[in-house]
């Protein structure tokens, strides 16, 4: 007996702090305007995607002591811009990162209750930590935490901020239809935590909202990571998006749920997954080498290079071979505020294997780098782009993915337009939205105890 057909979810990341976006294309926008979020949002929403993602960047890049300036220096702050798109679309979900490592529960809860109601139940949180003392400097607790306290916080952070949202009851308020006034008794809202990180009580303001709470999200890829995701989130980010990590993380994430009383379908699995369409494949990869040629300039190759090398390149040729130096062990001081710095912590072997790809193919700096800092996901005509994530999905390599396209804020058109009508055909994605919330583009159960009934 064959497997039931299983349906895709997409979403859209509207890109931030990035070296995805080709700023040299003249389709390139603001990542500040807000008509650039309403395009995407609104193309997002067209498309009956399941949620627009936005990430979150706390401090600038530097690289060699200045602001780094080949990609976006910033974007205003996460909640402004979705609140702002709350009232411009529909049904699309509203998803946010926001930081637990220098945020407090009681003003986090008290902004994403606000967010679900202001967006009829279409809000979601995804709980970072965060990792570096340099990010921390622009807070009061900077840097103060180790790395094994951190997903300690973030824990006792998201089951704080639950208290919260699960503070007021539905027998709890009462309500005058005549002057639309909402009344409620004292035990509305009361809430009283103390553990190793929080020490708070009090009343929480905002009332139960439409989705009881925002759907949890969590990024991380450590065991950590993993295994708060199988405990406490609704969704998965993940970077693995080829078929075989795919597959594997997908595994073994699910297998992690059951110790926790969950089953495989109350965590969704969303790589982030990069694309270019073309009328054929072969065109679609001819423009694909293009793009990775505008994204990785020789300047960008240097900046690249100098995360792994620890050292100023700035003198150093990328349209020659790799420096003849070694790379400096120790602390990155070159390159502050970069997640990628962390993926390079063995730098010797990392510059030892880079060699190798290089000598092999012969390769410059710049070509070198764009061999090993990632391609596009998906490349070919929309038809082979549509089977290609079918394929992943029914196989278990991912539940659906999260587009980040390279052009913003019009990148996501050409997918909305061409491959979205033909896995519709299919029938493993949504022709329009069946509920209102987005636990219900998502699939997920309801949080227990709510709805309790109307008032």
């Amino acid at each position: 007996m064959s497997s039931p057909t299983r349906q895709i979810h997409l979403a859209a990341h509207f890109p931030g702090v990035n070296n995805t976006t080709v700023w040299s294309d003249p389709r390139s926008g603001s990542h500040i305007a807000f008509e650039s979020f309403v395009h995407f949002a609104r193309t997002a929403e067209r498309a009956k995607f399941d949620f627009l993602f936005l990430a979150e960047g706390l401090r600038l890049r530097e690289q060699r002591g200045r602001i780094h300036d080949l990609d976006v220096v910033g974007r205003p702050d996460t909640f402004t811009v979705l609140a702002a798109l709350a009232a411009v679309t529909d049904r699309l979900g509203l998803a946010g990162t926001i930081n637990s490592t220098f945020n407090e529960p009681y003003e986090v809860a008290r902004q994403f209750a606000s967010l679900d109601h202001l967006s009829d139940g279409r809000a979601a949180w995804n709980v970072v930590t965060s990792w570096d003392a340099f990010t921390g400097e622009n807070f009061r607790r900077g840097g103060f935490l180790a790395e094994e306290q951190r997903y300690e916080r973030a824990e006792l952070f998201l089951r704080t901020a639950s208290e919260l949202f699960d503070s007021w009851r539905g027998d709890e308020i009462v309500a005058d239809k005549e002057s639309g006034v909402f009344l409620a008794d004292a035990k509305a809202g009361a809430f009283e935590h103390h553990d190793a990180h929080f020490d708070i009580s009090g009343q929480f303001t905002v009332p139960r909202s439409p989705q009881g709470r925002p759907v949890i999200f969590q990024a991380g890829d450590s065991d950590a990571g993993r295994e708060f995701a199988a405990r406490s989130a609704d969704a998965i980010f993940s970077r693995h998006s080829t078929f075989d990590a795919g597959q594997a993380f997908h595994a073994d994430v699910k297998r992690r749920l059951a110790r926790y009383g969950r089953a495989p379908e109350d965590l969704l699995v969303l790589p982030a997954a990069t694309f270019v369409l073309g009328d054929t494949d072969a065109q679609a990869r001819e423009r694909a080498e293009e793009v990775r040629r505008q994204q990785v300039s020789g300047a960008t190759a240097i900046q690249f290079l100098e995360q792994v090398w620890n050292r100023d390149l700035g003198d150093h040729d990328p349209d020659g071979p790799l420096p003849e130096v070694d790379p400096q062990p120790g602390e990155n001081t070159v390159a502050q505020g970069r997640a990628s710095v962390r993926m390079y912590e063995d730098r010797l072997a990392t510059a030892r294997r880079w060699r190798e790809i290089a000598e092999a193919g012969k390769l410059t700096t710049r070509e070198l780098v764009i061999e090993v800092s990632g391609r596009q996901a998906f490349v070919g005509s929309p038809a082979t782009v549509a089977d290609t994530i079918n394929r992943f999905v029914q196989a278990r390599a991912a539940d659906g993915f999260i587009l980040v396209p390279h052009i913003t804020p019009a990148g996501l058109d050409e997918f909305a337009d061409t491959v979205v009508p033909l896995l519709q055909e299919r029938g493993v994605f949504r022709a329009d939205y069946t509920g209102t919330t987005l636990r219900d583009h998502l699939g997920l159960a309801p949080v227990p105890g709510w709805p309790v009934h109307a008032v």
